[in-house]
């Protein structure tokens, strides 16, 4: 029977490190259930046993819970912005290194975007982009940088012309955009955060959180902002008490630390 959740809990927290007590409880079980069952176990304690002794099973469990959906250039509204707003007011503060945090970056499409909006304002030299994600096997992915069709259609096509290659029915990124990028694996719930960033994006993650979570995450990415730095968060969400945090607002989207 699946009616120790609580008990599931503390389990997957020594399995995983992820503290599932941050996610929005019905949502989050709803999808455990219904993936434990696709396994064929009836109970929380066979489904804990299954992915504590498989390990397919268990890199499964981990992609399925920490959701990764992501293509270059979502909502492009909000880049168009970037574009004539954002990295100016970034530029006009800072001459040399930008220093970008790509967080929850999942298979790489946003670090690698923010790379090339960047690159039409300044040389690729002065672009650093640290891209972090629980999840190693999208890192794993974001690394090879290899894309469907549909993954890239929003990207502007002067710079999908420069900086993509055609391989197959797929497209690969320029090692060039590659080589601004570091990734890493980094938990928003538990890990040190980085600090000093001029601008920092997340977006279409911490709806799935508790809002005690996201004021922890939000409070945090306020604290790894330079003086004047951005925040840039998704359009499935909102920062109700952003004042309250410090924050500045730029737009429904784009915050700044004053």
């Amino acid at each position: 029977m699946f009616d120790n959740y609580e008990w599931f809990k503390k389990e997957v927290y020594k399995l995983t490190q992820i503290d599932l007590n941050y996610y929005k409880e019905k949502q989050m079980r709803r999808r455990i259930d219904t993936l434990a069952r696709k396994n064929g176990a009836d109970s929380y304690e066979t489904y804990v046993k299954l992915i504590s002794t498989d390990k397919v099973k268990f890199k499964q469990f981990i992609n399925f819970i920490t959701i990764n959906v992501s293509e270059f250039y979502r909502n492009p509204d909000q880049w168009r912005f970037m574009d004539k707003e954002v990295i100016p007011e970034i530029l006009k503060r800072n001459k040399g290194q930008i220093k970008i945090w790509s967080a929850a970056c999942s298979t790489g499409d946003e670090p690698y975007s923010l790379a090339m909006a960047f690159s039409k304002h300044v040389p690729l030299s002065n672009i650093r982009i640290l891209a972090t994600d629980i999840d190693d096997q999208v890192i794993s992915s974001a690394k090879t940088g290899l894309y469907s069709a549909k993954s890239v259609e929003n990207v502007p096509a002067d710079l999908k012309k420069k900086y993509f290659s055609q391989v197959g029915d797929s497209y690969k990124i320029a090692d060039e955009i590659k080589r601004c990028v570091t990734f890493k694996e980094h938990n928003l719930l538990k890990d040190v955060y980085p600090k000093d960033y001029d601008l920092i994006l997340c977006r279409n993650v911490v709806i799935y959180f508790t809002d005690e979570a996201k004021d922890m995450i939000y409070k945090n990415f306020y604290n790894s902002l330079k003086p004047q730095g951005i925040l840039f968060i998704g359009s499935t969400e909102q920062i109700t008490t952003y004042r309250e945090l410090g924050f500045e607002r730029l737009s429904s989207f784009y915050f700044q630390k004053p």
